[in-house]
């Protein structure tokens, strides 16, 4: 009974706690059935790239109107999807890779984050941007966490049928639907919405990770797309859950905490999931 209480008194004796509890199980059920969507189109790099894209415009939404909510998110936003939108660019005109368009975009990006911060003149902690504190989510960030988790389950809904098409057999696409570029475009602006919001409570970097780990470990315990994303939306809110305790007991940053047990789920998918995971493999054949 003494070890329940552990798992659940925090977040009923502080507000702070509650708050980003529900910020992080919202934000986790939203970025869950994209990253399993970004695995299947192997985009899986491009996450951490947009995280990268988003500081400069972050950077300007803090020069011009400090750390306001709308000014951060619509800065962001708005570089988000320009690095997106020059990356496809780039690809299409000269035949580079998308993936290496983006490992030569996301650096510089970092880059003039960092220098528009120093030009700002004022101050705001880079390790903040980057590694974010879910512990001081405040009402308008959480109500924007709210709210764009709402609107991207509502339209992944909507767009699930042409983008499961469209990454599966996108030529069959083609030619019953002209719906592809759309899907695919409206699937981007919510990855980096979701990047956005997110980066203010859990870290440009670190919202990655709660993107992309439980998407990935869902692979190891089933084959079926609705089941991958469930499984991806569960593993990602107890990491959440246990993130966040582990960093109140014991003093540690929130965002990478949630981000090493959402590590250590995916490791023991690995190791135990059913769908080619090591203790689950048939042993190999030998000759006698």
């Amino acid at each position: 009974m003494h070890f329940a209480a552990h798992l659940w008194m925090p977040f009923f004796d502080f507000v702070f706690m509650r708050r980003a509890l529900i910020g992080g199980l919202v934000l986790a059920c939203s970025t869950a059935p994209l990253g399993v969507f970004l695995i299947l189109r192997r985009m899986s790099l491009i996450g951490d790239a947009v995280a990268h894209g988003i500081l400069p415009g972050a950077a300007l939404g803090f020069w011009f109107a400090g750390l306001s909510l709308p000014a951060l998110t619509i800065g962001g936003l708005g570089a988000g999807l320009s690095m997106a939108g020059l990356s496809a660019w780039i690809t299409r005109r000269t035949g580079l890779r998308e993936d290496a368009s983006l490992a030569a975009i996301y650096p510089i990006s970092l880059a003039a984050g960092v220098l528009i911060l120093g030009l700002a003149g004022k101050r705001l902690d880079l390790l903040h941007l980057l590694f974010g504190s879910a512990l001081a989510v405040d009402e308008t960030t959480l109500t924007g966490m709210l709210w764009v988790s709402g609107f991207s389950l509502i339209a992944m809904a909507l767009i699930y049928k042409p983008l499961l098409l469209d990454t599966l057999d996108p030529l069959f696409l083609q030619t019953v639907s002209r719906l592809g570029p759309i899907a695919h475009g409206l699937f981007l602006t919510l990855v980096v919405l979701n990047l956005v919001i997110g980066f203010q409570a859990i870290g440009a970097l670190m919202v990655v990770g709660l993107m992309m780990l439980p998407a990935i470990a869902s692979r190891f315990w089933s084959r079926r797309l609705p089941v991958l994303i469930a499984v991806s939306a569960v593993l990602g809110c107890l990491s959440v859950w246990f993130g966040l305790l582990l960093s109140f007991y014991y003093s540690l940053p929130s965002g990478p905490a949630i981000v090493l047990v959402a590590g250590g789920g995916y490791l023991l998918s690995v190791i135990f999931g059913p769908v080619h995971g090591l203790l689950r493999r048939p042993p190999l054949l030998t000759s006698q």
